[in-house]
């Protein structure tokens, strides 16, 4: 027999390493796995470090080292030697878009474009292969820092394509430019007035210029082909892959269609869904989330997914004071507040959590005085996504009415060389205030947003702690005072996620009953320079004991 206090030996030959993309999963038949040989972070500040973790056969913790109390033989035991790499809860990314990331990774990425004239090179060459005639379809661009200083327009893609339909989606998805084609073929091109919640931007003849905002979208989407649920399915698997290479072991996934929600349950019968999944359908999947309808043991669907708003940057924010930049304008009112007020009661009597986009301090004011109104308190633990903009004296509101803040970091570093342009000085002493949010006692949960962001880890615990962009730089109104601590960011991504998806008991921190999911990095993000945060790599991400992705060697 031997003593579980034999971890901290030297131990043999590890598990052998499996291919980067699509491993078996290591577990010991019937044993017990040990992970040991690295830093491992609980995310319990009773234990925050211990030497090992010992894992059963049914993916659960059964002992940490130190202490532990049970024998076990040599043969009941399998080993994984972290070679000096940092394990972590799982992290889990609290607002996602599941679909869209796989979607991004199989059609073309606009990410990264630097000005128009590279969009325009580059549509040039996307269209070399296509037939005359057929769509070109895009997303990811955001004129943030570009040269031009302005958003596309149909225009500048009419000359390279002036009978082929281009659309090109916004990095946040709440925004398209689309090309004269394309508009013409959607007959909104000279079509007067915008649909509520909508926007198409027209020049003096009355013509739109190519920007199409939230709901005016819909008949640029309709020249899209619908896609088929082996579309469907291969870009669910890609964006599950995706993510479990990048250390996520879970996801909060966002505005689910109907559709998706059996598929997923398909693929992770069928072993290709690698990721923890907790899903927030759109308003036409009501029925699955109040009858919990598909579940798997890593499925979750009892949430949906509302929008009071659009995003900061296409002005579709809803304001109470109008845009600094555009004052003829305060945004776009998506849901209204009788409408909320009977979402809200219709999620409460059926058990639904409620997770609401809102972006602007108006939406953000409306869903406050909504809840409040109707006497709800925090054991319904909705949710407000963003919560990126809200007057100050909103922002404590939100803790003292049990409201969940589901915030993203990496908006903040990339909308904060915009937002004082968009709302002025003054607002921004509101905006993306993780500091105060927990100060007022509100609970906070990390994300990216992906695919409107990267969908990093590393990414977002960087701006979370350090409140600079990714060269380190903070400009004026950046309130570099509503930047995390280290176990504050941890917490973010992993505890947070678990209460907000109804999971702390199992879930959110690596205890003794609770499940086995672990991300491991290879250097600790608790301690190295915060610009070396984001020099990190995944080494090995693990699901209910699980090593579903490692890196390869």
């Amino acid at each position: 027999m031997m003593r579980a206090t034999l971890l901290a030996m030297t131990f043999g030959l590890l598990v052998a390493c499996q291919p980067a993309k699509a491993p078996a999963p290591e577990v010991a038949a019937g044993g017990l796995t040990v992970f040991t040989g690295g830093t491992i972070h609980t995310g319990n500040p009773d234990a925050p470090v211990v030497e090992a973790v010992i894992v059963d056969s049914d993916g659960r913790i059964v002992a940490l080292v130190p202490p532990a109390s049970a024998d076990w033989s040599e043969d009941e035991v399998t080993r994984v030697d972290l070679k000096g790499a940092v394990m972590f809860p799982g992290f889990t990314d609290s607002h996602a878009h599941l679909l869209g990331i796989g979607q991004r990774e199989l059609t073309l990425n606009l990410e990264g474009t630097a000005s128009i004239d590279e969009l325009v090179t580059r549509t040039e060459v996307e269209l070399q292969d296509k037939a005359p005639g057929e769509i070109l379809f895009g997303r990811g661009w955001i004129e943030t820092g570009w040269p031009d200083a302005r958003m596309p327009s149909a225009a500048d893609l009419d000359q390279v394509s002036p009978d082929n339909p281009v659309v090109y989606v916004r990095a946040d998805g709440h925004a398209l430019v689309a090309n004269t084609a394309a508009l013409k073929t959607a007959d909104i091109y000279d079509l007067t007035g915008d649909p509520p919640g909508g926007h198409v931007e027209r020049g003096t003849d009355g013509k739109a210029t190519g920007i199409v905002i939230d709901n005016a979208m819909a008949p640029v989407f309709q020249l899209l082909s619908a896609p088929t649920e082996d579309d469907i399915a291969t870009a669910l698997e890609t964006g599950a892959r995706t993510y479990s290479s990048r250390g996520w072991t879970g996801v909060h996934n966002m505005s689910v269609g109907r559709v998706e929600a059996p598929i997923m349950a398909r693929l992770d019968g069928d072993g290709r869904l690698p990721l923890r999944i907790y899903n927030a359908f759109d308003e036409r999947g009501f029925d699955l989330a109040e009858r919990r309808a598909h579940e798997t043991d890593t499925i979750t669907n009892r949430a949906v997914k509302l929008y009071m708003d659009g995003a900061l940057g296409s002005r579709g924010a809803l304001l109470i004071a109008p845009y600094s930049d555009r004052p003829e304008t305060s945004g776009l009112e998506l849901l209204d507040t009788d409408s909320l007020h009977n979402l809200m009661m219709k999620a409460n009597e059926a058990d639904v959590q409620l997770a609401i986009h809102a972006i602007g301090d108006l939406a953000n004011r409306h869903i406050l005085e909504t809840f409040e109104a109707l006497g709800y308190g925090a054991d319904a633990r909705w949710r407000i996504e963003h919560a990126q903009i809200l007057a100050p004296e909103d922002v404590a509101r939100v803790g003292t009415l049990g409201l969940i803040a589901s915030m993203q970091p990496s908006h903040a570093i990339g909308d904060l060389k915009f937002a004082p342009d968009r709302l002025g000085m003054d607002r921004l002493s509101g905006a993306y205030a993780w500091r105060d949010m927990l100060a007022g006692g509100a609970v906070v949960a990390g994300g990216s947003d992906a695919p409107v962001e990267v969908g990093s880890p590393l990414i977002e615990f960087y701006a979370a702690v350090a409140r600079k962009d990714l060269n380190g730089q903070a400009g004026e109104g950046w309130h570099p005072e509503q930047a995390l601590s280290r176990e504050e960011a941890l917490a973010l991504f992993t505890s947070a996620p678990a209460f907000a998806s109804f999971q702390e008991d199992r879930l959110g921190t690596i205890e003794i009953g609770k499940i086995a999911d672990f991300t491991v990095f290879d250097r600790d993000l608790m301690t190295v320079p915060e610009a070396d945060i984001l020099d990190a790599k995944p080494v090995m991400t693990v699901i209910g004991g699980e090593i579903v992705w490692r890196a390869a060697e």
